[in-house]
């Protein structure tokens, strides 16, 4: 261990800081007991991602996590990156109600990145970490069939609804787990990017957060973790909720306490858990190592959402 070359370790430290590593470490035992064997969903994107020194910790902790037994699984976004590069290929989008229109041009270049240069920059990463990681994409092995997703909207003026049409735009209906089974098994890392077979075979853009949920949902996951660029949920007086239920989560909701783009990653949250994850967190990307303090700490790194009876 000490031969590691990214094992940083001061020789001139006093023994106090030495002891304080192995009470870190002692400590993180039972929990990395707890999550040996268990299926762990990763939702990666944000800052998090777009900050090397936070994407090479990122990177790490999911060595780590295979090394202690777990299996995790990623799956991540590029959005910044996608719109980079279809204004550097001068390809102009078409936005209804804040949401973008995906045509067959936009399509191509969102696979191009997310199954592209971003999965392969993630992968790269891990296995430089000593991990064992292999890029995917939804289209691989029938992993995310997918319909394409319609909006209901209603005209302000008129209140009529309509169905608004997003184009090449998809939510998933079926994962197939085989090929993510056949990785556990083997000890690889999966890396996926959010991109959905049609049933003509059209290519569809998939939210990442939405891809996560159904892929921890279909694996049996023990967690599903969400990387934000926030700290977590936040009560009226924008205090961290450290933990509640599912119930709790939708009074929030129905309050207006939650509100925002975090309303769609807790129902993001409570969908899995309705499909039988034992729990979902949402928390702060931009924390050096947040998934190993989530996951191998007492008090966690963001805001757990459990099923009405605790995890």
């Amino acid at each position: 261990m000490a031969d590691d070359p990214k094992v940083k370790i001061d020789p001139e430290a006093p023994p106090e800081a030495w002891l304080n590593q192995a009470k870190t470490l002692s400590e993180a035992l039972p929990y990395m007991r707890r999550y040996s064997g268990e299926t762990l969903v990763m939702k990666y994107g944000g800052n998090a991602m777009g900050d090397p020194a936070l994407a090479e910790l990122f990177a790490r902790d999911i060595a780590l996590l295979r090394q202690v037994g777990a299996n995790p699984i990623v799956v991540h976004g590029g959005g910044p990156q996608i719109g980079a590069m279809l204004d550097k290929l001068k390809i102009e989008s078409e936005f209804i109600h804040g949401l973008r229109v995906t045509d067959q041009a936009t399509v191509d270049v969102v696979e191009m990145v997310l199954a592209g240069s971003i999965n392969k920059q993630i992968v790269s990463s891990i296995n430089a970490a000593g991990g064992f990681a292999v890029g995917l994409s939804g289209k691989d092995g029938n992993l995310i069939l997918a319909t394409k997703l319609r909006r209901r909207v209603q005209d302000p003026d008129s209140n009529i609804e309509r169905i608004l049409d997003l184009g090449l735009v998809g939510e998933p209906q079926t994962i197939t787990t085989h090929v993510l089974d056949f990785f556990e098994e083997s000890d690889i890392t999966p890396v996926i990017a959010p991109i959905g077979m049609g049933p003509n075979g059209e290519t569809l853009n998939i939210n990442a957060d939405t891809a996560a949920g159904a892929i921890a949902g279909a694996m049996g996951a023990k967690r599903l973790l969400m990387l934000t660029d926030i700290k977590g949920v936040l009560d009226e007086n924008g205090t961290l909720i450290a933990r509640m239920t599912a119930t709790r989560a939708r009074e929030l909701i129905k309050n207006g306490i939650i509100k925002g783009g975090m309303i769609p990653k807790v129902e993001t949250c409570l969908k899995a858990i309705d499909d039988g994850v034992e729990a979902a967190v949402i928390i702060d990307g931009r924390i050096p190592h947040a998934v190993l303090l989530e996951l191998f700490t007492k008090h966690g790194a963001g805001t757990l959402i459990t099923a009405d009876v605790d995890a």
